[in-house]
């Protein structure tokens, strides 16, 4: 199969599945009263980043104990829920499988094999553009190497768990070992720019490999980071999530997905790349 524009094999779609429709799940409960103790599950990085759990409280419970919820409960769950299903885009045919009167539903292991694969790939593929990198000429990857010797084996390709972020695919492009496996923090990914690269102005550069573009906050901290392989095309990882592949997009694409409130765009020309570092500053989730 392939998602957007990427090849993903059986198996990997098949641990997709598992991530997204777990047979215990996550639901936000700040607001919800009158619920159940529900079960003691140790949360893995991929089902956290399914179900965006990166603050507030939560109760895991499995399908049975969802649905003998009273109605009014199950909804108040359901309000603004990442990856739950919604009856109205179900078929005729699978209508059924959701009790009537209620417009969203978790997508439990039972749901998702009577529906198949298709919510977990509709999953990834939203609100993200296809990558690119069947575009990039041969030259322009040529001309690559010497700065990123790693860019075109890791473009087009989706992690196999969640974890590597935008950080450590920059530095892994640059040939940083063990980075493209590495939730790369800030600082790290800042001794590695200051030791590499010099500051550049404007857009003069963005034609050449090896511009490392950085979105930095108020505080002048990195917060998300993508490099230029030439040609004006861009490799980029947008999330940590498992869901997020290696993409490549044009400048223009990639700067205008970074539009965030509060950020500011700075750029890096890379002076040589990292092959005699490493990520041992990372974590390995």
């Amino acid at each position: 199969m392939r998602v957007l524009n990427i090849d993903v094999s059986s198996e990997l779609l098949n641990r997709w599945c598992r991530w997204f429709a777990p047979p215990v799940q996550p639901f936000r409960v700040d607001v919800v009263d009158g619920l159940p103790d529900g079960h003691r599950v140790a949360v893995s990085a991929e089902v956290r980043d399914t179900f965006h759990m990166y603050g507030g409280s939560w109760i895991w419970l499995d399908e049975a104990t969802f649905t003998a919820l009273a109605p009014s409960v199950r909804r108040r769950l359901l309000v603004k829920r990442e990856a739950s299903g919604r009856r109205k885009d179900l078929t005729e045919d699978h209508r059924g499988l959701v009790p009537p009167g209620e417009a969203r539903f978790p997508w439990w292991p039972s749901t998702l094999d009577a529906v198949g694969e298709h919510p977990a790939v509709g999953y990834v593929l939203d609100g993200v553009k296809p990558s690119r990198h069947d575009e990039v000429p041969d030259t322009t990857w040529r001309d690559a190497r010497s700065v990123l010797p790693c860019a075109e084996r890791l473009a087009g390709t989706f992690p196999a768990r969640s974890g590597p972020n935008c950080f450590g695919t920059v530095m892994a492009a640059a040939g940083v070992a063990g980075a493209e496996w590495t939730w790369m923090f800030p600082e790290p990914f800042q001794d590695w720019l200051d030791a590499g690269t010099y500051a550049v102005k404007g857009t003069g550069f963005d034609d050449s490999p090896g511009v490392v573009l950085v979105w930095r906050d108020a505080r002048a901290v990195a917060v998300h980071a993508a490099v230029t392989i030439g040609g004006g095309y861009v490799l980029n990882k947008p999330s940590q999530a498992w869901c997020s592949p290696r993409l490549v997009w044009t400048v223009r694409e990639t700067v205008n997905a970074s539009r965030y409130r509060g950020l500011r765009l700075h750029r890096y020309r890379i002076v040589r790349h990292g092959t005699d570092a490493s990520a041992t500053k990372g974590e390995r989730p």
